[in-house]
């Protein structure tokens, strides 16, 4: 006996929940998933982004009691949200995630005289998301009789059902307790439970039907003494101190350690049915919605430092995985950042299935270098020559699509000084941990040097004075992204195969609007990389990458129409030039012409259908 495929276990303080995980492996079929959810509540006056921090913090801790229950017979998966009113966060997780019961951990003690469970679960027991239990349970251990008291209350028939449930996989027993009240003519009396005593005989778990008299809280107290887990189903009124169960349930709790499951639905004549349900529908503000994003999905790449998890993820989901680096005479660094990732993730842990060099025709030694390092190059302008060559960094990126053969694909640059295997490997981390993020970008401090002088946080000069002010002013549901214009992000081929890709510096930019446009923002996460040291430029070169920049952000806003230009705009740029005594003006045409989505090429189709049938590649 079944109920359940998907359940929600929200977890504000997660300490001891191995216990509620086995209950709920209980509840579940073989192919059955657990999600423990870690709720950040950020108080109202403040910012959601500020639960960046917190977050993270829960991801640690999730992850670690995940580690501590190796159940394979369930898919246990860890989420962390942050809202400003737990009862919320918890009911928009439930329905975005499908989840058919929320296990909600209970103290099993009154919070404050207004509340009998606590605000959060008065609040989600008067409009329950989805069917639901609150649960007392300090240990789960051998449970070998469940007392179920039933007063024919709308929710008996499907506690009755979830106690069989576990019964049935605990192989235990169902004792069913009848408290029996008098009546007068006018009342319904015990009609509504002798509606489901017939009922009884499809429950083989229930082995003992008692019927006492009196005060129902001494006698399922009483009761409790000889079981090992009491099921009940919850009151009917709003008011929980104003129903029968409210007094009951306390006074169990107060009298009695034995695990204590309060079963209610949201529909009590159907309660295995999907709910349609308005709870925790709040509609956000643009900016509320940017700041649960930055803090639900940005990540630090020390989470990730635990790179045999990361291999066992990759071959679960049966995924290969490809490292390119865009280079053009990186000489000076190429062969260290080469040799670093090499031996940390393809010789010591086999994270990489290839680490392929994607030249654009290097006048000095870096091709040879790479060579000699034993991997794969190739120069872009010989990948696709039917279809011409450009120059930029975006057509080597877009041209890297057809000869990488992964499954997920990471870019980094080949200028970093202080390479550090997490450079990759923390672009990787959200993509194997988080199936419904399709594309990471990283982000760093950007110390600059001037002179001898060095300045912690002076690089990054065009990310701010250009690309955020314009996400900010026209795309600002990307506003919350650190440093749009990073060179080191990665994502599912599935989705970079379907974007276009600028092929010089404006390759980042049209990438995050695109993917934002196809995909939406909750596809798209950030991790931080910590720092990067690299070779500064010049400003007459940032000035170039900016104005490259800005045709980007006009191109998509016109294609929108969110803009409409009068006239053609400039793709000519006039640069000054010092000379001894006096200045001059250069002029340079700067086109950050686009490439289609890759897998719109015919030859690239043909080559992954060829992978495919080899086995060489998958399709994710």
């Amino acid at each position: 006996m079944t109920l359940f495929k998907k359940i929600l276990i929200p977890l504000t303080d997660p300490v001891q929940v191995i216990p509620y995980f086995k209950l709920a492996a209980a509840l579940l079929p073989p192919d059955g998933k657990i999600l423990a959810l870690g709720v950040v509540r950020v108080p109202e006056e403040n910012s959601l982004s500020e639960g960046a921090e917190e977050a993270l913090r829960f991801r640690a801790i999730l992850e670690e009691c995940k580690a501590q229950f190796p159940d394979e017979r369930v898919e246990l998966k860890t989420l962390v949200r942050v809202t400003y009113h737990l009862s919320e966060g918890i009911a928009e997780t439930a329905k975005q995630e499908s989840c058919d019961f929320l296990l909600l951990p209970w103290k099993g003690y009154a919070a404050s005289e207004e509340h009998l469970f606590g605000a959060t679960i008065d609040r989600l027991l008067e409009q329950p998301p989805c069917a639901m239990a609150v649960v007392r349970l300090e240990e789960f251990a051998d449970c070998q009789n469940i007392l179920l008291p039933i007063r024919g209350g709308p929710y008996a028939e499907f506690a009755l059902t979830v106690a069989s449930c576990l019964a049935e996989s605990l192989r235990a027993e169902v004792t069913v307790l009848h408290c029996e009240r008098t009546f007068t003519g006018s009342e319904i009396g015990d009609l509504p439970y002798r509606s489901i005593l017939h009922k009884l005989a499809l429950y083989p778990q229930v082995k003992r039907l008692l019927t006492v008299q009196g005060d129902p809280k001494l006698a399922i107290v009483e009761e409790a003494k000889r079981h090992d887990m009491v099921v009940v189903g919850a009151g009917v009124s709003s008011e929980p101190r104003s129903s029968f169960l409210g007094p009951v349930v306390e006074e169990i709790a107060c009298r009695s350690q034995k695990p204590l499951l309060v079963i209610k639905t949201p529909n009590s004549l159907k309660p295995w049915l999907p709910q349609e349900n308005d709870f925790g529908s709040r509609p956000k503000s643009l900016s509320e919605s940017v700041d649960k994003w930055f803090a639900e999905n940005t990540f630090h790449r020390g989470e990730f430092n635990d790179l045999q998890k990361l291999v066992d993820l990759k071959l679960k989901q049966e995924l290969t995985i490809s490292l390119g680096l865009p280079a053009l005479n990186e000489a000076e660094t190429v062969g260290k950042i080469i040799s670093i990732i090499k031996t940390a993730l393809v010789d010591e842990v086999p994270l990489l299935d290839e680490i392929v060099l994607i030249d654009s025709r290097s006048t000095d030694d870096t091709v040879a270098i790479a060579r000699d390092l034993g991997i794969d190059v190739h120069v872009h302008q010989d990948i696709l020559p039917q279809y011409g060559e450009k120059r930029g960094k975006g057509e080597g990126l877009w041209k890297s699509l057809h000869v990488l053969k992964g499954d997920l694909i990471v870019w980094i640059d080949t200028d970093i000084k202080n390479i550090h295997p997490g450079f990759v490997y923390g672009i990787l981390g959200p993509l194997l941990t988080e199936p419904e993020i399709q594309y990471v970008k990283g982000f760093y401090r950007r110390p600059i040097k001037v002179g001898d002088k060095t300045y912690e946080e002076g690089g990054g000069r065009v990310t701010e004075l250009t690309a955020r002010p314009l996400f900010n002013l026209f795309f600002p549901e990307l506003s919350g992204i650190i440093q749009p214009l990073a060179g080191e992000y990665g994502g599912r081929r599935s989705v970079l195969e379907r974007v276009p890709f600028f092929v010089g510096y404006g390759v980042e930019t049209g990438l995050l609007i695109d993917l934002f446009s196809q995909f939406g923002l909750q596809a798209i996460a950030q991790v931080d990389l910590e720092e990067r040291i690299h070779r500064n430029q010049s400003l007459p070169s940032l000035s170039q990458m900016a104005f490259a920049i800005i045709q980007v952000f006009v191109q998509r806003l016109e294609e929108k129409n969110r803009i409409k230009l009068m006239e053609e705009v400039n793709q000519s740029m006039k640069l000054i030039r010092q000379k001894e005594t006096t200045y001059a003006l250069d002029v340079k045409d700067i086109r950050d012409q686009e490439r289609p989505p890759m897998i719109s090429i015919p030859e690239y189709r043909a080559k992954r259908r060829e992978l495919s049938a080899a086995g060489g590649g998958r399709r994710t």
